[in-house]
């Protein structure tokens, strides 16, 4: 059947008419009930509840994990290993201007064969499809090797400080852990199940504070210039090489992002000048090499600084091996596509399970629309994505 709204639907001979699959799939439906609701981060808004009731059910021990105003629930089928785990979150970033929707963004709509909501793309269709996949799987194999279990956090979107990292470090701290695990972010590029990704970058930034003296400008001999004692040392710094990457990932890149520095006047030399930098690098470099190579850079050229450092995410990789083969022979035999293998875009929460998983990848639907106005998934994609996870799962469990 070709791509058609309800009024055309509604027009056929009642006869003829049969509900499209689309239309009846667990997933979608799933997927809908989540989008309805209103989870701007931190906030829940019952979505957990909802997939607590149906894990329940599957005979999966649940445990609610909130901590502060962060809900987090990590549930768990089977006492055995391998351990595979599904990992996602609930919450959302803001809509903008609903006026500016198709339709608005927390009434799930589906049109031209799209569903559209926040959250439609990151992540609440993979959260549904991790569900009816394990129920899917569940029922053909009620005694499957292993154990299944879930992940799910309120708090990705945000300061991601009460998440995921949290709920690792509870399980780290009574030894649990995880062998493999599949992250639910968007991570296809131009078609559903071209890319998986198989790590990232991690995120190190510093705000590096140079110290001149005050002064007059028609007074070079009274003052120390901080913009001019700071530019030959980032110089140098833009054109280190860090590293070469390697087969995963590309050279480590340090850029500027902000320099703040002077009065506002034109006569006026300032005290200090503020420069702020990030580093995104691969497994190629260690956070405390690159800070080495910074400082031994900076003491070069003799000025007072002050240099604050925050790591906001360390790089993983998988290489391939048993959970990149698994997923990409489900891909492809959900998709008939192979996957690609991809380190790029931005830090996600599989840096923090990383620590307690050896094998974790991202894979989701189409990142076109994530965190833009008209977010959507198309609904065609919806159930090749459940039987991806539900194959996977096939792949690493049955007996």
């Amino acid at each position: 059947m070709k791509n058609c709204c309800m009024s055309d639907l509604t027009s056929l001979p009642i006869k003829a008419y049969s509900k499209p699959k689309f239309m009846t799939s667990e997933t979608l439906q799933l997927a809908k009930a989540l989008i309805a609701r209103r989870s701007l981060t931190p906030d829940d808004a019952g979505c957990q509840d909802i997939l607590i009731e149906r894990l329940t059910k599957l005979g999966f021990k649940i445990e609610r994990m909130r901590f502060g105003s962060v809900d987090n629930f990590w549930a768990r089928r089977g006492t055995s290993g391998p351990v595979i785990a599904f990992a996602g979150h609930t919450d959302v970033v803001p809509t903008g201007p609903v006026e500016d929707w198709f339709s608005p963004p927390f009434e799930p709509t589906i049109r031209d064969n799209h569903l559209y909501g926040r959250g439609a793309a990151d992540m609440k269709t993979s959260i549904a499809a991790f569900i009816t996949a394990s129920e899917a799987f569940i029922k053909q194999y009620p005694d499957h090797q292993g154990s299944i279990a879930l992940l799910i956090t309120s708090d990705e979107e945000g300061v991601a400080v009460d998440g995921t990292v949290r709920v690792v470090e509870a399980l780290q701290a009574r030894g649990e852990k995880i062998d493999f695990c599949i992250v639910g972010e968007p991570t296809s590029n131009k078609k559903v199940g071209d890319m998986i990704k198989n790590g990232r970058r991690g995120s190190l930034s510093g705000t590096l504070t140079v110290k001149g003296v005050q002064g007059h400008i028609a007074y070079p001999h009274l003052i120390k210039n901080p913009i001019h004692m700071a530019a030959p040392a980032t110089a140098e710094l833009a054109a280190t090489v860090w590293d070469d990457g390697n087969e995963y990932f590309p050279p480590t890149s340090w850029q500027i992002s902000n320099i703040n520095g002077g009065t506002g006047a034109t006569n006026v030399v300032p005290g200090t000048v503020e420069i702020l930098f990030n580093f995104r690098f691969s497994t190629a470099s260690t956070e405390q090499g690159l800070k080495d190579k910074v400082h031994a850079i900076l003491d070069k050229y003799g000025f007072e600084y002050d240099l604050d450092w925050e790591l906001s995410g360390k790089p993983y990789l998988t290489e391939k091996g048993s959970l990149v083969a698994a997923i990409s022979n489900a891909i492809e035999r959900s998709y008939g596509i192979t996957p690609e293998l991809s380190t790029s875009g931005g830090t996600s929460d599989g840096r923090f399970i990383a620590d307690i998983c050896p094998q974790v990848i991202e894979f989701g639907p189409l990142n076109a629309t994530i965190h833009k106005l008209n977010e959507c998934v198309g609904v065609s994609d919806i159930e090749p994505l459940k039987m991806t996870y539900q194959r996977t799962l096939e792949n690493l469990l049955r007996k």
